[in-house]
């Protein structure tokens, strides 16, 4: 509701045919499809109704929906009872939730994601605690009303990885021979660079690699965690039974990537004890500068540009992971704190941000890498998480203060006359 898309979806849909996107990329809330969390206790036909029409009017225009499943919302009656994705029980009740989306949806999306950032999801949520359901180790984060950061970031990691792996074999069996579409998961790796030439930092760097997106990666292709995980973490990090290994494993149609930044890795030694957590576990420093100079130009926001870490994480996924197919899900440039529409449509910046990542991208196709889509982020100013309506990544400006009015920028004038061409 932040920048009311559900009332006025149409001239965004025609925003968007102004300017040349063929693609939408969208979540469907499970709250607002099924308000108590369980198929069980009622489906909302309000909530089906809307994504119906959202999903006929992008058709109507030219415009293919790719779709979100779950996007960090999980209902809370499932909360309450059961604590979420810190249960197994939540597999069966995702999976009811994907099966209705396919049967409702389905004759007409074909380009599934069952999880976007299960990464952000567990870390976030149940390591630092700075979003839902806010759980962590009271010395990470005193406002945090429990949790364990050593153990329960792992524990939703490896109940959403089941999740997903449920959810594509049952599309597979199922719904993929009448629907020919495709299921699959969006990862969010950091790019890490080694602070040095040392062996210990480069082996650093791949071990901070192996906890952002091998930690999901690996057992989708490889049917197992990363060893340099199952080495650091211990008894702490889940197992797979044979059965569930055998699911997980090859369970991707596609991969999505979002990518905005990269850091320098540095080898460190955080002793174990009662301090631990998934953010020190992987023994790296992780670090935006080294010898004083920053990794890339500084954003408005904490981010730093450095295009050369998407063609790096992309080429790295063709040589280790088999060459996926990959849709760039997510690329953006934030700024913060602009306010009036005649400064905020000015953003020539993001323009260059989107012609050099769009370069990375080309070189990443040149080596061999089987991209096959990208989408900014975003289409339009919107609500950042814990950052509010502050921070803006939109090729459309949003006015907050004046109606939600929508005023196409620079960068979006860039995007339709590179479209064009």
């Amino acid at each position: 509701m932040a920048v009311d898309f559900y009332h006025r979806y149409k001239e965004d849909i025609k925003l968007m045919k102004f300017l040349g996107l063929d693609s939408f990329r969208m979540s469907i809330s499970w709250s607002r499809v099924i308000p108590h969390g369980k198929l069980s206790k009622g489906v909302n036909k309000a909530g089906i109704a809307f994504y119906n029409n959202l999903i006929d009017e992008l058709l109507a225009n030219g415009i293919t929906p790719f779709v979100t499943i779950f996007h960090w919302d999980v209902p809370q009656p499932l909360e309450d009872e059961y604590g979420g994705f810190l249960s197994p029980r939540i597999v069966d009740d995702f999976l009811d939730f994907a099966e209705l989306c396919f049967k409702e949806f389905g004759d007409r999306v074909k380009h599934w994601t069952t999880v976007n950032e299960p990464l952000t999801f567990c870390v976030a949520g149940y390591d630092s605690g700075i979003l839902a359901p806010g759980r962590c180790s009271a010395w990470r984060n005193n406002d945090c009303p429990a949790g364990n950061s050593a153990a329960e970031p792992y524990l939703v990691a490896h109940n959403i990885l089941l999740s997903h792996a449920a959810i594509s074999n049952l599309y597979r069996e199922k719904y993929k021979a009448s629907q020919n579409g495709e299921v699959g998961i969006v990862l969010n790796p950091t790019w890490y660079v080694p602070y040095s030439n040392s062996k210990a930092d480069t082996e650093a760097a791949q071990r901070a690699i192996d906890f952002v997106y091998g930690w999901f990666l690996d057992p989708l292709v490889f049917g197992d965690y990363p060893q340099s995980m199952r080495r650091l973490v211990g008894k702490r990090l889940p197992r797979f039974t044979r059965e569930q290994s055998q699911l997980v494993k090859g369970s991707l149609d596609f991969l999505g990537v979002n990518y905005y930044t990269s850091n320098f890795a540095a080898n460190a030694h955080f002793h174990n004890g009662p301090n631990n957590s998934y953010t020190t576990d992987n023994q790296a420093n992780l670090t935006t500068e080294r010898n004083g100079l920053a990794i890339g130009e500084a954003e408005g926001v904490p981010l730093y540009v450095y295009p050369q870490g998407l063609r790096d994480v992309l080429v790295y996924t063709k040589n280790k992971y088999g060459n996926p197919t990959i849709y760039i899900t997510e690329n953006g440039f934030g700024e913060t704190n602009i306010t009036k529409v005649e400064g905020g449509v000015k953003d020539l910046q993001r323009a260059r941000f989107y012609q050099a990542h769009l370069r990375a991208v080309k070189e990443a196709i040149g080596n061999g890498v089987n991209v096959k889509g990208f989408f900014p982020w975003t289409f339009m100013d919107d609500w950042e998480w814990n950052s509010g309506f502050t921070e803006r990544f939109g090729l459309v400006f949003v006015d907050f203060k004046n109606g939600l009015k929508r005023y196409p920028k620079s960068s979006a004038l860039w995007f339709k006359k590179f479209l064009q061409s």
